[in-house]
């Protein structure tokens, strides 16, 4: 079966005033229709890009160095304009962490759902819409401006907006960072299954680790512009084997014991100006070896998941 999405090698630079930044460094990762894949990490390494990056939407500071995304079969990078806006319209969704930043707030929400259905709006259809993502009295949220609504109203229209023509791929980032706890989950349950229920992948970028172990078939965690490890998200919290992924982990709100500190990753992350000839992760990492710091590690299978680690069995072994 060919993947819904597939990322193979993907390497991405930017032009900033201080000169070349490397902000993915051969990301390799695929998903099948209908699946969720989570992908985790620390600000920076590259999570957004990624996503970013699948719709082509990068803007003219980005240059792909190698590598190539494919989006049903199909290159993005082989695509004219033409062919990437019929791909953006028709085979990806994007849900943004800011509701209302994402939404038009001089154009009503019925207005928006239509140019989103296009050839397919009608008035049925756009309450459709508005049904499907829980907004029952469907024809007041059309008549209504963006500032009218809640915040996990909006949300619920911009998924429903992602979805309407039911894409191949929908890309979530931080999707509910910008609402009230209280209704966080309520939204990520609704976002998961109206993307199962069409048969969209769910790529969903996030920082909450509690979040991805709920909803996440897979987890795919990321640091400086490569996944470092990919795999079942059951297996991969219940015995990681990348250092990165345990240090995650223990750095978690609410791993911590009473009274005590939630144990901080020591370091930070490179800032990188090309491709990485060694493990990004040597310096802040308790497993390093002289290996680690020489050379380049690339992707194996150990278990049940990609790794790319050269001490990956040690690290499983010190999770049992």
């Amino acid at each position: 079966m060919t993947p819904a999405l597939a990322v193979q090698d993907l390497a991405i630079d930017f032009q900033s005033r201080r000169g070349q930044v490397r902000a993915i460094d051969g990301a390799t990762l695929s998903a099948a229709p209908g699946e969720v894949l989570g992908i985790v990490g620390e600000s920076g390494s590259g999570k957004s890009t990624l996503g970013m990056a699948i719709g082509h939407l990068l803007g003219a500071g980005a240059r792909r160095v190698s590598g190539d995304i494919r989006v049903d079969g199909r290159s993005i990078f082989a695509l004219d304009e033409a062919g990437l806006r019929a791909l953006r319209a028709d085979e990806l969704g994007y849900v943004f962490q800011d509701p209302m930043g994402a939404l038009d707030p001089t154009r009503r929400i019925g207005l928006q759902i239509k140019a989103a259905l296009g050839g397919m709006a009608t008035r049925m259809g756009i309450a459709s819409v508005l049904k499907d993502v829980g907004l029952a009295d469907a024809d007041r949220v059309a008549r209504s401006y963006p500032h009218e609504l809640s915040g996990g109203m909006a949300q619920r229209v911009c998924i429903g907006i992602a979805v309407a023509r039911r894409p191949k791929v929908v890309i979530a980032d931080e999707p509910t960072a910008a609402l009230d706890a209280s209704i966080k989950s309520q939204i990520l349950d609704l976002l998961v299954r109206r993307c199962r229920a069409t048969g969209a992948v769910l790529i969903l970028l996030s920082h909450d680790l509690y979040a991805i172990r709920k909803c996440s078939d897979r987890v795919a965690v990321m640091y400086a512009g490569r996944l470092v490890e990919t795999g079942w998200t059951a297996a991969v919290f219940a015995r990681p084997a990348h250092p990165y992924t345990v240090m995650l982990l223990q750095s978690a709100i609410g791993r911590e014991r009473s009274g005590g500190r939630v144990e901080p990753i020591p370091g930070a992350p490179p800032v990188l100006t090309g491709r990485c000839q060694a493990c990004a992760f040597a310096p802040r990492c308790r497993w390093t070896e002289q290996a680690c710091t020489a050379v380049r590690p690339e992707a194996r299978c150990v278990a049940d998941r990609d790794v790319i680690c050269h001490r990956a069995e040690s690290v499983m072994g010190a999770a049992r």
